[in-house]
């Protein structure tokens, strides 16, 4: 991709439920530009209710990138997202000077916007080895273990996410060493420029919504669709909240009246881990998603352009 310092990327992030999609598609409708997912479960075609994709309506609006673009089928890593969004980008950026990316998979955001560690595969069998174990004894005893492993991965918002401890005891248990002396001495330089917004809502506001969405994808059949992809249950994108507790409820380890408490309340726990991560991350300028005159003019004013008023 050229240095080119008048194209930029503006990333739009936050909690689950906040409302990253609507205003991601007023913003591209109103730069008149293309959208690219960043969030890691929508890349798969089988995962539709579980993921809260944007609707068919949504998607004909404008031009989104990365959702349905693979199959549960397939393992797509960070790494993997990196290494195509920027080719992606490269393209884009031929057509526009703003491209709109969102989600609310940090990790897949940094990956974009900073850069990954170069870390090892994992050796074969270990993810799903690692996987069992968490579904056995819990995320407490893994976060012990790699607390006592590594205490500096312990220490960051990461040590709250299921999905990067399974992934630090990968590297440790494949190579020996913690996955912190992997981390990046320095942040890769971009081709682009970053504009980072970030929404956040009235911690009530957002619970609310995020009860009404999960009462909204039982309601669509998110029972049926993860009884669906039980063959794929040990799929790190179905090891999150939304399908780990329906699978509790498959298995007859709880009732259904505890399934639904229980994707209420660890949806309502992962928001609080999204908001940890995006607000140690610095780089975000905060608004509430209705003040979508204010985004606007942000985005504008920070990367210069000007909208067509006819």
């Amino acid at each position: 991709m050229p240095n080119s310092q008048n194209k930029y990327l503006i990333i739009v992030a936050g909690p689950t439920a906040v409302g990253k999609t609507s205003l991601s598609i007023q913003l591209a409708k109103d730069l008149r530009t293309e959208i690219i997912s960043a969030d890691s479960r929508q890349f798969f075609r089988e995962l539709n209710i579980g993921t809260a994709k944007p609707s068919e309506s949504e998607l004909a609006e404008v031009p989104h990138h990365f959702i349905n673009s693979h199959s549960i089928t397939e393992t797509y890593s960070a790494g993997d997202f990196e290494r195509d969004t920027l080719k992606l980008l490269d393209a884009l950026f031929q057509k526009f000077n703003v491209v709109v990316m969102t989600g609310g998979s940090g990790f897949y955001v940094k990956a974009v916007s900073e850069g990954l560690d170069n870390l090892p595969a994992p050796a074969p069998g270990l993810r799903e080895s690692l996987t069992q174990r968490l579904n056995d004894e819990g995320l407490a005893k893994l976060q012990e273990e790699i607390s006592e492993i590594d205490p500096a991965f312990a220490k960051t918002p990461e040590i709250s996410n299921p999905q990067r401890v399974l992934r630090a005891l990968e590297v440790y248990h494949t190579t020996g060493e913690p996955i912190s002396s992997y981390h990046l001495k320095d942040v890769r330089e971009r081709p682009f420029q970053q504009i980072c917004i970030a929404l956040d809502r009235d911690r009530k506001e957002l619970y609310d919504r995020i009860d009404s969405r999960m009462d909204l994808m039982l309601h669509d059949g998110l029972v049926a669709e993860a009884k669906d992809l039980i063959a794929f249950r040990s799929h790190h994108a179905l090891q999150t909240v939304g399908y780990k507790e329906v699978y509790g409820f498959l298995d007859g380890q709880y009732g259904e009246s505890e399934m639904i408490r229980l994707l209420k309340q660890n949806s309502r726990r992962y928001a609080k881990r999204q908001l940890t991560w995006f607000r140690h991350q610095g780089s975000f300028e905060w608004f509430h998603p209705d003040d979508y005159a204010r985004i606007l003019s942000y985005a504008l004013e920070k990367s210069g352009e000007i909208m067509d008023k006819k």
